[in-house]
C-alpha cells in the first residue's frame, strides 16, 4: 500500500511539472504585463462606469477574446453583452418634520420617480438607532417596496455625505421612494417633496465562451470586473484612479485563462469568460449576467479580484472567500499537490467579502461561486487610491497565481470533479 501511495504522489508531482512546462509558454509575467499595462493605463482614465473610458476597455477586452478565438455567448453577435439601467439623481428636496425644516445636508434620497410627495399618510417610518448595524439596516431599507422615511441616529452622520448626491442605479423603475434623514429620532408629522432626474443608461459586460465537448450545458465561469473609479480629486497632481489591482488584475487573469484553455482545447464543460461592468457601483454587471441562465447549470464560478499584490502569507498563495461554504477550495488545493502553491480560507471574514464581490449573486442561488484574491484588506495601501498603478504590482507572482488557478481548475472543467453547492438556507 505504501508503495502505491508513493507512486501516486510521484505521478501527481510529475503531472504538475508537465503541465507547468506547457503553461509557462502561455501564462508568464511578460504576457500578463502586456494585458495589465493596457487596462490600467492612463489612457483608460480609470474605466469609470457610464463613461467613454470604460467603453475603450470593453473594446480592448473584446479584441483579446477575438484573437483568442472564443465563441459568442448564446444569442449575441459580438462579445458585448449590452443592457440598460436607470440612473436617478436627486436634484431638489424640501423636508419638514414636526414643523422643523431639515437641512439639505442631512438628507439622502433613493427614488426613481421624477416628482414625489411623502407624508405620514403614504409613508412608513423606520428608525436606525446608534446600536444598530447601519449597513445592514440600509440594505433592509433600500430593499423595501414601500415608501420609507428612515430616521438615522446622529452617530451615523458621516454616512450622510457618502449617500447624498450619489446616483442610484436599478434595472427597473420602482414606484416607492426612500428618504434618509440624519440626526432625528422621531417623526409624527412630516412633508417631503422630491425632484429627481431619471436617465436610461447603457452598460456592457464582455463575455466569451469555449463550448464544452461532452457536457456543453454544464458551465464553469471565470470572471472579474473591469470597471473602476475613473477621475477624482488630484493627489500630488495625479487624478486618475487606474485600478491596476482593482480589478485590471482580475480581468487580466480572465483573458490569460481564456488563452490557456483555448490552447488546451480539452474542456468537457463549457467555459464562460466574463468581465463585468458596474461592480464598483453595486455589482450590476454580474447581476444582469446571472439572469442569463439557470443557476443549476453552473458547476463553479472562479471570480478573480485583486491578485496583483502578495497575500498576507507571501508569494505563491491566495485566499478564497466563503471557503467553508463548499468543498471547492479543498478540490483546488488537492489538484495543486506538489506545486508549492496554497489556497487559504478568507482571513477577513468580518468584512463579508463573500457577499461584496461579483460571485455573490450566483452564490446566493446555490452556485459554488467564490472570489480568489490576495488583497490584504486590513492593510492594502493602494486600495481605491490614485496610487493603484501597475508599478505596485508583482507580475511574476501574479502569473503564478493565474497558473495555479488554471491547473487547479482542470478537474472541474473536465467534468471529473464537481464542487458541493452553497446551502442557500445558511445565507443571510
Amino acid at each position: 500500500m505504501k508503495k502505491i501511495l508513493i507512486l501516486t504522489s510521484v505521478f501527481c508531482v510529475l503531472t504538475f511539472l508537465l503541465q507547468a512546462q506547457d503553461i509557462n509558454k502561455i501564462i508568464n509575467a511578460k504576457e500578463v504585463e502586456k494585458i495589465e499595462k493596457v487596462l490600467s493605463s492612463n489612457e483608460m482614465r480609470g474605466r469609470k462606469t457610464f463613461t467613454p473610458d470604460i467603453d475603450r476597455a470593453a473594446d480592448f477586452i473584446a479584441s483579446e477574446f477575438k484573437k483568442t478565438g472564443l465563441h459568442y455567448w448564446t444569442g449575441l453577435n459580438s462579445y458585448k453583452q449590452d443592457f440598460f439601467m436607470l440612473e436617478s439623481t436627486n436634484t431638489n428636496t424640501a423636508a419638514t418634520v414636526d414643523g422643523q425644516n431639515i437641512a439639505d445636508s442631512l438628507i439622502a434620497v433613493v427614488s426613481f420617480q421624477p416628482k414625489v410627495s411623502l407624508t405620514e399618510k403614504n409613508t412608513e417610518v423606520l428608525v436606525i438607532t446608534s446600536s444598530d448595524d447601519f449597513r445592514k439596516k440600509y440594505v433592509e431599507a433600500i430593499s423595501s417596496k414601500k415608501n420609507l422615511l428612515v430616521l438615522v441616529d446622529a452617530a451615523f452622520s458621516s454616512f450622510a455625505k457618502r449617500l447624498k448626491g450619489r446616483p442610484q442605479s436599478k434595472f427597473e423603475q420602482p414606484e416607492n421612494s426612500i428618504v434618509f434623514v440624519f440626526g432625528i429620532s422621531k417623526a409624527t408629522h412630516f412633508s417631503i417633496e422630491l425632484t429627481n432626474n431619471i436617465n436610461k443608461k447603457s452598460l456592457t459586460n464582455v463575455v466569451g465562451i469555449l463550448p464544452g465537448k461532452s457536457k456543453p450545458n454544464e458551465y464553469v465561469i471565470f470572471s472579474g470586473h473591469y470597471d473602476h473609479l475613473g477621475i477624482g480629486k488630484p493627489v500630488n497632481g495625479d487624478s486618475i484612479y487606474n485600478g491596476a489591482n482593482d480589478d485590471a488584475a482580475g480581468t487580466t487573469a480572465v483573458i490569460m485563462l481564456a488563452k490557456y484553455y483555448k490552447k488546451l482545447n480539452n474542456n468537457e464543460r463549457t467555459l464562460i469568460f466574463a468581465t463585468f461592468t458596474a461592480e464598483e457601483i453595486g455589482g450590476f454587471g454580474a447581476q444582469h449576467f446571472s439572469k442569463q441562465f439557470h443557476p443549476e447549470q453552473v458547476m463553479a464560478m472562479f471570480n478573480i479580484e485583486m491578485i496583483g499584490t502578495e497575500s498576507k502569507w507571501g508569494k505563491n498563495s491566495a485566499y478564497i472567500t466563503g471557503y467553508e461554504k463548499t468543498d471547492m477550495g479543498k478540490i483546488l488545493q488537492s489538484n495543486l499537490e506538489g506545486s508549492g502553491f496554497t489556497f487559504y480560507p478568507d482571513p477577513y471574514t468580518t468584512q463579508n467579502l463573500f457577499y461584496r464581490s461579483d460571485n455573490a449573486t450566483l452564490a446566493r442561488l446555490g452556485v459554488p461561486a467564490h472570489t480568489i484574491s490576495t488583497s490584504k484588506m486590513d492593510n492594502e495601501p493602494n486600495y481605491h487610491k490614485v496610487s493603484d498603478e501597475i508599478e505596485t504590482l508583482d507580475m511574476n507572482n501574479m502569473a503564478e497565481i493565474i497558473k495555479s488557478i488554471a491547473i487547479s481548475a482542470q478537474g472541474i472543467i473536465s467534468g471529473k470533479q464537481t464542487p458541493t453547492r452553497v446551502d442557500t438556507k445558511s445565507l443571510r
